[in-house]
């Protein structure tokens, strides 16, 4: 059972789950920092009646960070878009299937996504737009955010769908073997 499991299943681990090291080291960073700047906005205007005026800026920055890092840890760790109580009532190959049309679908919306805020990004880059704020940021470094955001969210989505596949091989394979 073991080695037909092992031969038939694809090993999606290394690769993914260094990728999601990386992404929870960096989503990390990010809180760590929005709560800081937050807490330091806080105590600032309430103490000394001051403001930093980039805080604003950099939170919402953040916050869209911490929005597209979360969702693809959660695709990563399969807690995702799944009712867990009806999922689990249904047979391996139906669970597989409908992993894979949610696959199928997550990565034609991701891949729009990506590309039409990958297109914003560039059209920022090359009219040189500046953000309205004190720091005049160039509007498409925060959004280099979304286009990578979604490319994260997909490689996760494809992932799960290896995963789903295996799982139905090895499967099918227990069965011819037993």
């Amino acid at each position: 059972m073991t080695r037909a499991k092992a031969k038939w299943s694809v090993k999606t681990g290394p690769f993914f789950d260094g990728l999601a090291n990386f992404t929870t080291s960096v989503t990390n960073t990010c809180l760590i920092a929005l709560v800081t700047l937050v807490c330091c906005e806080a105590l600032l205007r309430s103490a000394i009646n001051y403001s930093l005026g980039f805080a604003e800026e950099f939170t919402a920055y953040l916050v869209v960070a911490l929005t597209l890092n979360g969702a693809a840890l959660a695709v990563h760790h399969q807690a995702l878009f799944r009712v867990e109580f009806l999922f689990q009532r249904l047979n391996q190959k139906t669970q597989s299937l409908l992993t894979w049309v949610f696959g199928a679908l997550a990565l034609l919306v991701c891949s729009v996504l990506a590309w039409k805020t990958a297109d914003l990004m560039m059209s920022s880059l090359s009219r040189g737009k500046f953000a309205a704020t004190v720091l005049k940021t160039p509007l498409w470094i925060p959004q280099m955010l979304m286009p990578i955001g979604f490319a994260l969210i997909m490689v996760f989505v494809v992932e799960r769908m290896l995963k789903a596949g295996s799982n139905t091989e090895a499967n099918d394979t227990k069965s011819r073997l037993d």
